[in-house]
């Protein structure tokens, strides 16, 4: 009877041990499977921005005069909240539509050196981007080489 229970609590834990081991990172297709949904409108000073409230996000408020439509360039404002250490640095936005793994720049490497708040926001930048067709897009944006945050946004169709 002893020696089961040994058996038991080993093989219990030899397997709590491999799982814990594996550090493995969803690939490219599991991420692109996710089900993408819209990035939340919300609030900051006057203005209704999309993203993640109190963390990063760009003026926005899905009219039509500030939608994104395949291959159209638009200005649009981005907002950061939090420390310096993590707001300045070059600053990037690679874009992945949903059904693609492939990366694109949507706007290149741009110089952040200094706050700049406003809107409620720690720091902002502004930017040109577009994107090439239509659907569902994460737009990960980079303050030096960490990742910042990701916003989904909707392209619609011209």
């Amino acid at each position: 009877m002893f020696n089961k229970k040994l058996i038991l609590i080993c093989a219990l834990f030899l397997t709590l041990f491999i799982v814990g081991c594996n550090d493995e990172e969803p690939t490219k297709a599991e991420v692109i499977q996710h089900n993408w949904n819209e990035s939340p409108l919300f609030k900051s000073g006057s203005y209704t921005m999309i993203g993640e409230e109190g963390r990063l996000g760009f003026i926005y408020d899905d009219s039509e005069v500030v939608r994104f439509y395949p291959d159209k360039t638009q200005k649009y404002m981005w907002h950061f909240w939090g420390n310096e250490d993590e707001l300045i640095g070059d600053f990037i936005v690679l874009g992945t539509h949903e059904n693609s793994d492939e990366e694109i720049t949507v706007f290149p490497k741009s110089g952040n050196t200094d706050l700049s708040p406003i809107n409620g926001a720690d720091q902002r930048i502004p930017t040109n981007m577009t994107l090439p067709k239509s659907g569902m897009w994460k737009l990960d944006a980079y303050i030096g080489d960490d990742i910042f945050g990701s916003v989904y946004i909707k392209v619609h169709e011209k």
